[in-house]
């Protein structure tokens, strides 16, 4: 991307961040219009995997939760601006939140205990980041954006609370910082295709799994916790668990956090980033999300 275009678009989107919250839902309100109505891409990915994961409820109430979705898409320059370009003390007065099960969690820390904290893609996920790196010592592991321009705004809005970030593709960095006693975000609920996952249910349909997981709790001793996120009235909760998974072997740990994690995003389906080709491997990019 143009870096003049880019600039451009970055301030713009630093100025809607200052709109009164009346001008913002009415903003978003229009802006998931537009995409409930346009023919784009993710849109129909969305409601190819809603269709799949939730084949007990009505067409009329998938279709609901589709739309739900889509306005909470919508929400996503919100939720990330914040993230990215707020200060900690513009968060602490302007943001209702709150973080249960936090203390559970610095304790872990001051035991110097490593700990891998998974967690879902919600579609405020950056928002999430940015509040528990606010209150705890976190480390990052992140996909690289195609873009160098934006990765580097994504990196420095990131970097605003989290300690460091590693991508996804180096796993020895983030090793050694459990290692070291570090508390390390990590996500297992995308498809990074075959080679390196395992064949596991999610949502009773057939999903590649990363399989790496239990390798690295075994091999650094590391703590499991989740954070789990949602809304309530307006008020952003996270809620942070230890994990007490099967852990006898990969396949049955991954059913576990899969079961686990999908428990999670029935509770607020409508947050979760269905977006994502999640079944893109086993159910086919060209066929299913054709």
């Amino acid at each position: 991307m143009n870096r003049i275009l880019l600039a451009l678009l970055i301030n713009l989107w630093k100025l809607l961040l200052l709109l009164p919250m009346p001008l913002q839902k009415g903003l978003i309100y229009i802006l998931s219009n537009l995409i409930y109505l346009m023919p784009i891409k993710r849109n129909e990915i969305s409601k190819k995997n809603i269709n799949l994961c939730f084949p007990d409820l009505s067409d009329l109430k998938r279709e609901r939760l589709h739309k739900l979705n889509v306005f909470e898409s919508a929400r996503v320059i919100f939720y990330s601006g914040i993230a990215w370009f707020w200060s900690d003390k513009k968060i602490n007065k302007l943001v209702n939140y709150e973080i249960k099960g936090l203390s559970n969690l610095i304790n872990e820390q001051k035991c110097n205990n490593g700990i891998l904290l998974f967690f879902k893609h919600s579609l405020h996920l950056e928002l999430d980041a940015r509040l528990l790196g606010m209150n705890a010592e976190i480390y990052g592991v992140e996909r690289v954006h195609n873009s160098d321009s934006f990765d580097s705004i994504q990196k420095k809005g990131r970097l605003k609370s989290i300690k460091d970030t590693c991508d996804r593709n180096n796993p020895m960095k983030f090793i050694r910082w459990l290692k070291k006693g570090k508390t390390v975000l990590y996500a297992t609920d995308q498809d990074y295709g075959l080679n390196q996952s395992d064949i596991v249910n999610f949502f009773n349909s057939p999903a590649a799994t990363i399989s790496a997981p239990l390798k690295i709790i075994q091999s650094t001793k590391c703590k499991t916790f989740f954070i789990n996120s949602f809304v309530h009235n307006s008020r952003y909760i996270l809620e942070v668990e230890e994990l007490n998974l099967d852990q006898s072997s990969e396949i049955n740990f991954s059913k576990d956090l899969n079961l686990f994690m999908e428990n999670k995003i029935k509770e607020n389906p409508e947050e979760y980033l269905w977006q994502h080709r999640r079944f893109k491997s086993t159910l086919g990019k060209d066929n299913f999300y054709a």
